[in-house]
C-alpha cells in the first residue's frame, strides 16, 4: 500500500493550550489498533477525534489505523472507511472532504480478531507496519465492554502484538477492590504499568490543566488552598439524561460506580494535591495516589442515594431495583493542608442541568464591620471560585462588592476567566483527543495508576457492602431533598441561586 500524502498541518494551538508547542513534539510513528472499532465509542469519539488531530497535524508523520471487531461483525477496509466517514460526518467538528479526509481515510484498515481466531488482525497490523515503514510504535485502545478486556488482553499476549506495545483502557476499572486488583493483574500479566493507560475522558479537558496553572503558577491562589483559608470543597456533575436505555450497563453499576470512583475522586485529586515536584507524569501521579491515601473511608452516614421517578419501569430494569441513579456524599481528606475541609461530590442522572462544576469556597471574612442592612444584604454569600469543565470552560472569582449608591449595601461580582473568549476554538482540543495525543507520546500524566484505582476501590468498600437505600427524586429535580442537610451549614452552588433572584 502507498503512503498516503499528510494533510498540511494547521495552524498549532497556543503555547497556553499545552500540545502542540514547540517543547512538545509531534508523536513518534504509530500503528494504532481499535478494539471495538464498530461500537458507539469508535463511532462518537474515536474516529472523529483522530480524524481532528490529523486535520490539526497532531498525528504522527507517519501512522495508521487498523480497526478491529469479532469476526461477525467484520468489515472490508472501504466498508470501515465508510464507517469512519459517517462517523466523522455526524459527530465530528469538521466534514470528511478534501486532502485532509482522503489521507486520513487511505490509513484506514479493518482486521477481524477473535480469541484463537486473530490472524486477520494480526495481518492486518502486519502490513499496517511495513507501510509505515521502519519502527512504529503501536497503541492499542480497548474500546469494549468490561467483560472483553481479559479475552483481548489474553489475545495481545498470546499473538505477540503486545511486545513493546501500549493498551489504553477504558473504565470502569473493575467494580469493587477484588475486581479491580484481578483486572490489574490480567493487564499486568501482558503489559507492564508503564505501557498502560487508564482513560478517563474528564482528565483530558482544558479545565484540568487548568487547575494545576491556577494553583502553581499564580502566586495569588497557591497561598490560599488549604484549610486556613478554605471551609469547603463542592465537585459536581449532574447530568440531563436519564440512562438512554442502557439498563443492563447501569443495573450492574450504579452512579457511585460509573461516576464517582472513575470520575469525580479523579478530580477531587488534582484539586487537592499537594505542589508536584515537576509536571511530569510521574510526579503528577505520585501526589494524586497520596491525596488518595489520605482520604477517610466513605461513611454511608455521610452519602445520599437516589433514584428518580420511573426509573424501575425502564425496560430491562428490575421492578424491585435499589441501583442509584443518582449519589451525593461528603469525603473528608485526612492530611495537614484539607483536615476539617468538607469535600461534597454529587452526580445523577435526568437532573435539571448537565454540569461540570468544581467550586472552592472560601472562609467568610468577618463582616461586623459593615452596617446591619448590609451584612444582612451579603447573608448566604460569600468568596467562591467556581471553575467549569464546560468544553471549552472557564474559571469565576466571585466577590462582594459595594452597590452605587449613598448607602454601604454588598452585592456580588464576578470575574470570569472564559476559554470560548480567550482563545481561538480551534487550538482546543476534546477530551478524547487531547489523551489520544498524550498517550501516543507515551505521557501518563493524565492517566491512571494501578495503585490509585485500589486505593479508590478500598476507600469505596464500606458504602458498597453498607449502601443506604435509595431515595425517590424527580426527573428534571436537584435530586433528593435530603441532600441539602448532607452539606449544612453550607449550600449547593447548583442551581445558581442568581438564576432565581429577581
Amino acid at each position: 500500500m502507498a503512503q498516503p500524502a499528510q494533510p498540511a498541518p494547521a495552524p498549532s494551538p497556543s503555547p497556553t493550550t499545552g500540545p502542540g508547542t514547540d517543547t512538545e513534539p509531534l508523536p513518534a510513528d504509530h500503528v494504532i489498533v481499535l478494539f471495538g472499532a464498530t461500537g458507539d465509542l469508535a463511532r462518537r469519539k474515536l474516529l472523529p477525534g483522530l480524524f481532528h488531530l490529523a486535520r490539526a497535524g497532531l498525528m504522527p508523520g507517519r501512522y495508521r489505523i487498523v480497526g478491529t471487531a469479532p469476526a461477525a461483525e467484520s468489515l472490508t477496509d472501504e466498508e470501515f472507511r465508510e464507517h469512519a466517514r459517517q462517523a466523522v460526518a455526524e459527530f465530528g467538528r469538521a466534514q470528511p472532504e478534501g486532502p485532509a479526509w482522503e489521507a486520513f481515510a487511505a490509513g484506514l484498515s479493518f482486521g477481524a480478531a477473535d480469541t484463537g481466531a486473530a490472524q486477520p488482525l494480526v495481518a492486518a497490523v502486519r502490513t499496517a507496519e511495513e507501510a509505515v515503514g521502519g519502527s512504529p510504535h503501536r497503541l492499542f485502545h480497548l474500546a469494549v465492554p468490561p467483560v472483553a478486556f481479559a479475552s483481548v488482553i489474553d489475545l495481545l499476549g498470546a499473538t505477540g502484538l503486545a511486545r513493546d506495545g501500549r493498551v489504553i483502557v477504558e473504565k470502569p476499572f473493575g467494580t469493587d477492590l477484588a475486581s479491580a486488583r484481578a483486572l490489574n493483574a490480567t493487564i499486568h500479566a501482558v503489559f507492564d504499568e508503564s505501557r498502560v493507560f487508564r482513560i478517563d475522558h474528564f482528565l483530558g479537558k482544558e479545565a484540568v490543566d487548568n487547575i494545576l496553572a491556577l494553583r502553581f503558577a499564580n502566586g495569588l491562589f497557591e497561598p490560599l488552598w488549604n484549610r486556613e483559608h478554605i471551609s469547603h470543597v463542592q465537585i459536581d456533575v449532574p447530568e440531563h439524561i436519564d440512562i438512554q436505555g442502557r439498563a443492563h450497563f447501569f443495573e450492574g453499576t450504579g452512579t457511585f460506580r460509573d461516576m464517582v470512583v472513575t470520575h469525580l475522586f479523579q478530580l477531587l485529586g488534582f484539586v487537592a494535591m499537594e505542589p508536584p515536584v515537576t509536571l511530569e507524569a510521574d510526579a503528577l501521579r505520585d501526589e494524586q495516589v497520596k491525596v488518595f491515601h489520605s482520604m477517610r473511608a466513605v461513611d454511608p452516614a455521610h452519602v445520599v442515594r437516589g433514584q428518580y421517578a420511573g426509573y424501575r419501569a425502564e425496560p430491562g430494569v428490575d421492578p424491585e431495583s435499589d441501583t442509584e441513579t443518582f449519589v451525593a456524599l461528603r469525603v473528608e481528606i485526612d492530611n495537614w493542608r484539607w483536615a476539617g475541609v468538607p469535600f461534597h461530590l454529587r452526580s445523577g442522572k435526568a437532573l435539571a442541568e448537565g454540569r461540570h462544576v468544581v467550586t472552592i469556597g472560601l472562609r467568610e471574612p468577618v463582616l461586623r464591620m459593615f452596617p446591619l442592612d448590609a451584612r444582612e444584604a451579603a447573608d448566604g454569600r460569600g468568596n467562591e471560585i467556581v471553575i467549569d469543565f464546560a468544553d471549552p470552560g472557564s474559571i469565576t472569582a466571585r466577590f462582594l462588592v459595594k452597590e452605587p449608591g449613598p448607602s454601604m449595601r454588598l452585592a456580588e461580582a464576578d470575574m470570569v476567566f472564559a476559554y470560548r473568549t480567550s482563545f481561538a476554538a480551534e487550538n482546543s482540543l476534546e477530551g478524547y483527543e487531547h489523551l489520544l495525543l498524550e498517550a501516543m507520546r507515551g505521557n501518563q500524566a493524565l492517566f491512571t495508576r494501578s495503585d490509585g484505582v485500589e486505593r479508590l476501590w478500598e476507600v469505596a468498600t464500606p458504602l458498597l457492602d453498607a449502601p443506604p437505600p435509595v431515595e425517590p427524586y424527580a426527573p428534571g429535580s436537584w435530586g433528593p431533598d435530603s441532600i441539602d442537610a448532607l452539606v449544612e451549614p453550607y449550600r449547593w452552588y447548583l442551581p445558581d441561586r442568581r438564576d432565581h433572584e429577581p
